[in-house]
């Protein structure tokens, strides 16, 4: 079983586009198109990092969305504006079927359809948690090639950037390592009355900023 790692935060908006650019316009962050969520209303554009991602996802289609959980979701996420909404821990097939086990979870199979004919495959679970509590991370298992992995593609950035420096999980922090089952590297934990996720570029600079 291959240990828990971040793979990527959503960042929630209602303006794909708008935020995209405010990330490459403040940061030096390029995006790359993504996709389209099939029967969700919901597309994305990705931000590579190297070895993770931020998706910067939002509606694109607005009576879609309106029934779909995930639209509606993302409306209510995005009332006041941007925010990091989840977070995802990448994991293999023997770890998602662990924790999926471990947590009473039905890992449920998805793709979307990439820029060049690609499809990208994956399983997930825990997303209905994670949508439902911030607190929650969701979890993945990739069934691409490392080179067709969102975190490698090749973005125009201004800057190098190096990951995470941190996500941090606010809430119960009892039920947050119960829920992770360990440590993870990268994510900390705190306590907090409302839940919430926070997350934190870092660059090869040795800087880094708090997404937003």
């Amino acid at each position: 079983m291959t240990a828990l790692a971040i793979d990527h935060v959503i960042l929630a908006t209602a303006d794909i586009y708008a935020t995209a650019a405010r990330l490459e316009r403040d940061h030096g962050l390029a995006s790359l198109p993504g996709g389209r969520h099939a029967g969700h209303g919901t597309g994305n554009r990705i931000v590579p990092l190297g070895d993770a991602y931020i998706e910067i996802m939002g509606v694109v289609d607005e009576a879609e969305a309106a029934v779909s959980p995930m639209g509606s979701w993302l409306r209510e996420q995005t009332a006041a504006g941007d925010r990091v909404a989840a977070l995802c821990l990448r994991t293999d097939a023997p770890g998602l079927h662990a924790t999926a086990e471990r947590l009473r979870l039905r890992p449920l199979p998805m793709s979307r359809d990439a820029p060049g004919g690609v499809t990208l495959s994956w399983r997930l679970a825990g997303l209905a948690e994670a949508m439902a509590d911030p607190s929650r991370t969701f979890f993945i298992d990739w069934q691409v090639p490392p080179d067709q992995h969102p975190a490698r593609g090749p973005a125009p950035h201004r800057v190098e950037p190096a990951g995470f420096a941190w996500v941090e999980l606010a809430g119960d922090v009892d039920a947050i390592h119960d829920w992770l089952g360990g440590e993870v590297a990268g994510v900390r934990v705190v306590e907090a009355r409302e839940p919430g996720v926070r997350a934190a570029v870092a660059l090869a600079s040795g800087e880094s900023f708090v997404l937003t």
